[in-house]
């Protein structure tokens, strides 16, 4: 069972185009695999730093599965929604990102090894046509690693 819900009712317009982005980084930091389906298309792409995922399995296998197993946070902010006009159904968020990884159960131990991280992410976003509630989803997130701190073989299980 999730402990985010997958949809919130009747969200504001700006809300609903930036809740993918919460239920994306949420199903990270919660291991949250139905809130991670719920926030991308199923052809959606995650650029990371130049290198590319096509389609949201392969951003489950090359990102997610990895992520999700950690004790891990992250935290957004400077969000900006650029909507075209009031009836479109794409727009653009882009925000600042703080995240800090800790192995899987170390989190809370002191002096323990960590990866902290800050990053720019941009969000291509749109309402899902199939969607009965209009449910906006991610069909692109560009995220630019600006800097790291802390130890790298926390993402490779090393």
């Amino acid at each position: 069972m999730s402990f985010y819900p997958t949809t919130l009712p009747a969200l504001p317009l700006r809300e609903a185009i930036v809740d993918p982005v919460y239920r994306a980084v949420l199903s990270f930091d919660g291991n949250d695999l139905p809130l991670f389906e719920s926030a991308f298309f199923e052809d959606a792409a995650f650029d990371f730093n130049g290198s590319v995922m096509e389609g949201r399995a392969a951003i489950k296998s090359g990102s997610w599965d990895n992520v999700s197993k950690l004790d891990t946070t992250h935290f957004l902010s400077n969000v900006r929604i650029n909507l075209p006009s009031e009836d479109s159904t794409t727009a653009t968020v882009t925000a600042s990102a703080l995240a800090q990884h800790f192995r899987t159960g170390q989190g809370n131990q002191p002096d323990t090894t960590r990866l902290t991280s800050g990053a720019l992410y941009s969000f291509d976003v749109a309402k899902d046509p199939a969607d009965a509630n209009g449910l906006w989803k991610i069909k692109l997130w560009k995220m630019k690693l600006v800097w790291t701190e802390g130890d790298w073989g926390l993402m490779t299980g090393n």
